[in-house]
């Protein structure tokens, strides 16, 4: 078998909406497309053997063992390497259940499709699957726990941090969407100015003067004297000497810890003589010069936490240990007490494994134990000096035993340091008690304390500490996403980005738009290119600056990444035309049309969908969308624009020459098709197509009649506002239109504009793209010979394994088909080709340029305008 591609899908997709992180695997089963499961001499029995946990998946029988039942009766290896990928990422620690599997239209290559929660894992897992299903068709060994050890490492490697994660998990769970920036835990809530950010558990709000004072501890602990709240005593050293002053001064027992540190890291506690007092400031300087001595406080280890200067949750806290039994050694217990079920690897369950490390002997040594000892029964022996769950400790929930005094002074203590999210390490007996009468300190002040002690603790309630973290993020009525207009369909899309944009941004807004020329924000490009995928959406979605986000989505982006956002306000569908089919097994409208629909599918139940009623197979997925629907047509009588009148729906037509608004009868309209500039005088009816879809979709928005079409009135074409879009350069003695129409229905557009032109002699210039179908390059010959009276084919770029000669002998085809007798001439570069025919071009010439590669052939007509200026100057 041969992987031929795998894909991570980040957003809503074509095989589902709501489920947005999907692997889509192509595989070519090869010689195994002729061997379904039960031709295979032993494979069920070697897959039950090897993965007995498979028996859970239910498959279509519905029934535990089903998946078992279609491989003894015989289903395909794509099949079961999607159950296989499944399942060895649930088994290290990643529950995930959605799989599909389709033959594409090449017999023996399949999609293998399905979910997962870390994209490295899932395509990790992706190429192990058929790794494990090529050993088990072999009959060979393999290492399943060394393959799930392997994505435990990749998912801690890569995973959001528990506290991160808990913060994403809330703001998903009251849609509001989120982004990852960069690989660490830099998080975006939000949209554009809506955005909030933060980061493990410091937020955009949290005050870097606060962070500071946390980290100095010696700061920290005078500003909390100076407040009256008790706090060790103690003061810092940078050598022995000093460290011998300050324990004559406070006495034993004494807590060593680096000034700067965190997580416990160099700390040493409970010392109690010279030798250790010396070793334990050697530790600390490893971490910081400067090091804080202070008297050791008994009690228990509490962590209390306080967001928005609200006291949400407290915990104690314990450090790793085992309980003796009398039997059993301390490896053994070890090795016992990492098998509860609550323990796991890194931070994928409640609790941490305890592993045997430095300050575990440390400790070990000081009670003149080893491994091989065998404590005795009752007898706790701890294991780490710190109680950080990361290490294997374990907390206990002790929120509703805190004394109100303790709950006030540690509000208090958050303003003091001034932090947004604050945790709070207490050394007492008990919290039930105030600090003065327990005798208990405050130990240390966090400016990013962990929630993973209070979200699931060992014992007591887990607390959503989450939640008041979003509170804070976005109090009620605090938008936290910006309005997105989604532009999809073969046709049409860039222009009908630009005219909502342009009538966002007259209307007030800061708007950032995606086109297939670039990305802007208001009208300044900021990146060049081929824009409209996922990365260029996330790209205007992520500016901290935008209001309004206009973005047209193609289907390559779809079908590779799938959306860059999560929903929409509004999703525009201008038309579902032959182009790039036979691609990525889209082979025919209705595969395209499934592609398409993702951006309706994404638009939010109480937005609006818009669809040209003038076209069969955008009409076709009318009644299957879950949000409002609104329709545009050229033809105020179109069967679909009566119904919706009938109904009482809102629609947009083409009448009498007007761009109108209907609902039922009832009429508005917006302006006369011939005063807005795009549509050249109202002879270009594929423009007045777009109109009427922006239209549309800034209506339904709330946008003004007056408003939009005032904004449509001053949306002036050109080169450099709307580039190869119907961009026509004025010479004295000829014209040149330089048009993006790279399809059959882009040059029959074309030529229905060519129509209402008076030329003396109209010159094509034209190519044929690799990509395409036969029939689709011999149309777009067929319809040039109809509309030019001389054709130049020039194929410089874009050949796709295809060869120039295959490729001109189709559009040849295609013109002699058409009828007419059209003189012809082959100049393989385009820039060669435009020169050629502005060189032969005579009085009333027209020059039709229709290109994918706009900016060259722009600059070379202007360049061209501008000599002429300049010889018109010097006579």
């Amino acid at each position: 078998m041969k992987i031929e591609k795998i894909q991570a899908l980040r957003g809503p997709n074509i095989w589902s909406i709501r489920r947005k992180k999907l692997i889509q695997m192509r595989l070519d089963l090869e010689e195994m497309e002729n061997y379904p499961t039960n031709k295979i001499d032993g494979f069920r029995e070697r897959i039950e053997k090897l993965m007995p946990s498979l028996y859970s998946h239910r498959c279509s029988e519905g029934v535990p063992g089903g998946f078992f039942h279609r491989v003894e009766t015989g289903t395909w290896m794509g099949h079961v390497i999607e159950h296989i990928a499944l399942e060895i990422q649930t088994l290290a620690g990643m529950d995930v259940g959605f799989g599909r599997t389709r033959e594409t239209r090449t017999p023996g290559i399949y999609n293998v499709v399905f979910n997962y929660l870390e994209e490295n894992a899932g395509i990790y897992a992706a190429e192990e699957a058929v790794k494990i299903a090529e050993a088990l068709i072999n009959g060979q060994e393999y290492d399943l726990n060394a393959c799930i050890q392997k994505l435990k490492e990749i998912r801690e490697r890569v995973r959001l941090g528990p506290s991160t994660g808990s913060i994403v998990e809330e703001a998903v769970s009251r849609k509001i969407p989120w982004i990852r920036l960069g690989t660490n835990s830099l998080v975006q809530l939000g949209y554009g100015v809506n955005q909030q950010r933060f980061q493990a558990t410091i937020t955009g709000k949290t005050s870097s003067i606060a962070v500071d004072i946390a980290c100095n501890k010696e700061l920290t602990k005078r500003m909390l004297h100076d407040a009256a709240i008790p706090v060790p005593i103690g003061d810092l050293v940078t050598h022995e000497e000093e460290l011998d002053a300050v324990i004559r001064k406070i006495g034993y027992p004494v807590v060593i810890k680096p000034l700067d540190g965190n997580h416990g890291k160099g700390s040493s506690i409970n010392v109690n003589d010279w030798e250790a007092a010396k070793i334990g400031l050697e530790h600390a300087q490893k971490y910081s010069k400067k090091v804080i001595v202070e008297k050791y406080i008994t009690g228990y280890d509490f962590r209390v936490l306080v967001i928005n200067n609200k006291m949400v949750a407290a915990a104690r806290r314990v450090p790793a240990h085992v309980v003796g039994d009398g039997e059993l050694n301390l490896q053994q217990l070890i090795e016992k007490e990492n098998k509860d079920p609550r323990r796991g690897y890194g931070h994928e369950n409640v609790l941490t494994e305890i592993e045997i490390d430095k300050d575990t002997t440390e400790l070990l040594e000081k009670l003149q134990y080893t491994l091989e000892t065998i404590p005795q029964k009752g007898e706790v022996v701890y294991l780490k000096s710190t109680a950080n769950l990361s290490t294997g400790g374990t907390s206990i929930d002790v929120t509703d035993m805190i004394h109100p005094e303790n709950i006030t002074m540690a509000e208090r203590i958050s303003k003091i340091i001034g932090l947004d999210v604050c945790g709070i390490d207490i050394m007492a007996e008990n919290l039930t008690q105030p600090l003065k009468e327990s005798g208990g300190a405050i130990i240390e002040v966090n400016a990013a304390p962990g929630f993973r002690m209070h979200l699931a603790p060992s014992e007591g309630l887990p607390r959503n500490v989450a939640a008041p973290v979003v509170d804070m993020l976005y109090p009620p009525g605090k938008p936290f996403t910006i309005p997105i207009i989604a532009v999809t369909g073969t046709n049409g899309k860039t222009t009908t980005t630009r005219l909502i944009s342009h009538i966002v941004k007259s209307n007030g807004y800061r708007v950032g738009f995606t086109t297939s020329d670039g990305i802007y924000i208001q009208n300044t490009m900021l990146t060049k290119g081929d824009t409209t995928g996922p990365l260029s959406a996330e790209f205007i979605l992520k500016d901290p600056t935008v209001e309004f986000a206009v973005l047209e989505t193609a289907r390559g982006g779809i079908l590779r990444s799938g959306l860059g956002f999560s929903q929409c306000d509004i999703g525009v569908l201008t038309n579902i035309e032959e182009d790039h089919l036979g691609m990525n097994d889209i082979h025919n409208l209705k595969d395209l049309a499934r592609v398409k629909r993702v951006v309706l599918d994404s638009v939010k139940k109480n937005g609006w969908s818009v669809l040209n009623a003038d076209n069969e197979y955008s009409m076709k997925i009318l009644n299957d969308l879950d949000s409002n629907v609104a329709i545009f047509s050229m033809n105020e009588n179109n069967p679909h624009i009566q119904k919706f009148a009938k109904e009482g729906k809102i629609t947009c037509v083409y009448e009498e020459g007007f761009v109108t608004i209907k609902k039922g009868d009832w009429k508005i309209r917006i302006g006369k098709a011939k005063d807005f500039p795009i549509t050249m005088e109202g002879k270009a009816k594929f423009m007045i197509e777009n109109v009427l879809a922006a239209s549309l979709a800034s209506y339904l928005y709330g946008f003004g009649i007056e408003d939009i079409s005032n904004s449509l009135r001053t949306f002036i074409p050109s080169a450099q506002l709307t580039p190869g879009r119907l961009n026509v350069f004025k010479f004295k003695n000829f014209k040149v239109l330089i048009d993006f129409a790279h399809n059959p229905s882009g040059y029959e557009a074309i030529e229905d504009y060519l129509k209402n032109v008076e030329a003396n002699k109209k010159i094509g210039i034209i190519s044929g793209v690799g990509d395409r179908r036969d029939g689709d390059i011999r149309e777009c010959g067929r319809i040039a010979g109809r509309m030019f009276d001389h054709i130049i084919i020039r194929n410089e770029k874009h050949l796709r394994g295809r060869t120039e000669e295959e490729i001109n002998g189709l559009i040849i085809d295609g013109m002699q088909s058409s009828g007419r007798n059209v003189s012809y001439e082959i100049i393989p570069k385009e820039i060669e080709a435009l020169k050629h025919a502005m060189g032969m071009a005579e009085e009333g010439t027209f020059i039709t340029a229709l290109s994918d590669v706009i900016s060259n052939a722009i600059d070379l007509v202007q360049e061209y305008q501008a000599k002429e200026l300049l010889e018109d100057d010097k006579i």
